[in-house]
C-alpha cells in the first residue's frame, strides 16, 4: 500500500481563523491520531482577503505602505513580493475592514489607495502583479486606482472629478496619458472570484452594492456613472469577464492597465506551488468557512479540489457549516466534508471555538482516510 502523505490546502474560516490557523489545527489534530504520516500546509487564498497572507505563508515576503484608504484617511497596506512577482490585494487599502463599523460611503469610497499600492510595488521592482480583487468597501470603476497612478478624470470646467463611483457622473474627460510608464513593461493579472460585468442586472453595483451600504437610490446613480464612466474610457471593457470585480476596479484594470482577468484560485494555485506540493501527496484537505452553493463558483475549494481530481489524487473538505448535498460535493471532486456544525450545532460557539473543534474534525478524518 501506498504510503500516506497528505497535503492541507485550506482557506481561512472568515470571522474565525485565518488560513494559516486552519492549516495549524488540522495538521494537529491528523498528528494526534497518525503522528507518522507526513503533513504538508499549503495556505490557498482565491484573490479576496487574506491572499497576500497565503503568499506569505508560502514563501514571499510582507512589505508594507502608507496609502490612502477608502475614505480619505492614511492607512497600512500590505502586499507581497518574491524576486520579481508581487501579490497585492486591493481589499488590503480599499476594503471594506478599514470602514468604522456601521459606516459606509458606498458613493465616496475611493479606490486611490489600491493605485498607491501597486506603485509601491512597482518601486520594489516587481514585473509581475498579482491583483486580486474582492472584499472592497468601493464602487468607483478603479478611477481612483488610476488617479493614484497618474490619470486625470476632469469634469466640465476642467476640474478633477469628486471621488468615488458618484463623482463619475460628472466626468467630461479622461487623459490617461500620465500613467506611470513602468505599467508597460508589467503582467498585471487581474485574480477574481468574480466575472460581472461592469453595469446592468449583473453588474457591480446591482449586485454587490448593498453589501457597501449603498440605497437602491445609491445602486441606480453609481450605474449610471459607471456607465458613463465607460462611455468615456470605452464600453467594450465593460462587459468583460471581471469588469465589475470589487466595485468595479477589474474595469479600470483591463480598460487601461492592460491587465489580464483569471480565476483568482487558479492564478493563485500556480502563484503558491501547488502543482509541486500535489505531487508529493496521496490526500488533499481543503475548506473554507462555509461550503455552500458560492464554494461551486470559483472559491478556493472548489479550485483545489478540482487541481486534485485532475491529478486523481483523493480529497476531502473542513468547513464551519455544511450547506452542499453530498452530490454536489462529489461533482466539485470532494469525497467528503467534515463540518464543525456536526460537532457543535450552536454556530455563535463554533465560530468562538472554531480551532479546537477543527482538529477534533481533523481526528476524524485520520480515522477515516489514514488508518
Amino acid at each position: 500500500m501506498e504510503t500516506a502523505r497528505v497535503l492541507v490546502a485550506a482557506d481561512k474560516f472568515k470571522g474565525s481563523l485565518t488560513a494559516v490557523q486552519v492549516a495549524e489545527r488540522v495538521t494537529a489534530g491528523l498528528r494526534r491520531i497518525a503522528p507518522e504520516v507526513p503533513v504538508e500546509t499549503l495556505p490557498v487564498a482565491d484573490g479576496g482577503d487574506g491572499t497576500v497572507a497565503a503568499a506569505v505563508a508560502a514563501g514571499f515576503e510582507r512589505r508594507e505602505a502608507r496609502v490612502t484608504g477608502p475614505l480619505g484617511d492614511p492607512v497600512t497596506a500590505a502586499y507581497a513580493l518574491r524576486d520579481t512577482t508581487a501579490v497585492v490585494e486591493m481589499a488590503e487599502a480599499s476594503g471594506l475592514q478599514h470602514l468604522p463599523e456601521g459606516v459606509f460611503a458606498p458613493l465616496t469610497a475611493t479606490t486611490y489607495g489600491s493605485g498607491e499600492l501597486l506603485l509601491a510595488a512597482l518601486e520594489a521592482g516587481a514585473r509581475t502583479i498579482v491583483f486580486g480583487v474582492g472584499g472592497s468597501a468601493t464602487t468607483d470603476g478603479g478611477a481612483g486606482m488610476l488617479a493614484a497612478l497618474g490619470a486625470r478624470f476632469l469634469d466640465a470646467d476642467g476640474k478633477p472629478v469628486g471621488p468615488g463611483g458618484g463623482g463619475l457622473a460628472d466626468l467630461a474627460s479622461a487623459d490617461l496619458s500620465g500613467l506611470d510608464p513602468r505599467l508597460t513593461g508589467v503582467d498585471l493579472i487581474l485574480a477574481s472570484d468574480v466575472d460581472n460585468p461592469l453595469t446592468g442586472p449583473k453588474g457591480a453595483p446591482e449586485v454587490y452594492g448593498r453589501q457597501k451600504g449603498a440605497t437602491e437610490e445609491d445602486i441606480a446613480v453609481l450605474d449610471a456613472a459607471l456607465a458613463h464612466y465607460a462611455s468615456v474610457l470605452g464600453p467594450d471593457h465593460a462587459r468583460l469577464p471581471g469588469a465589475g470585480a470589487a466595485g468595479g476596479i477589474g474595469y479600470g484594470a483591463l480598460v487601461a492597465l492592460g491587465a489580464r482577468f483569471r480565476p483568482g484560485i487558479e492564478v493563485m494555485l500556480d502563484v503558491l506551488g501547488f502543482a509541486p506540493a500535489l505531487a508529493r501527496a496521496t490526500l488533499v484537505i481543503t475548506g473554507e468557512g462555509s461550503l455552500d452553493e458560492q464554494t461551486l463558483h470559483g472559491k478556493a475549494p472548489a479550485g483545489v479540489a478540482a487541481a486534485a481530481r485532475a491529478a486523481g489524487i483523493e480529497v476531502v473538505a473542513v468547513c464551519g457549516r455544511l450547506a452542499l448535498p453530498p452530490e454536489a460535493l462529489g461533482r466539485a471532486g470532494i469525497r467528503r466534508a467534515y463540518a464543525l456544525t456536526e460537532l457543535e450545532p450552536d454556530p455563535a460557539v463554533c465560530m468562538a471555538e472554531a480551532g479546537p473543534l477543527l482538529e477534533r474534525a481533523a481526528e476524524n478524518i485520520a480515522r477515516d482516510f489514514l488508518r
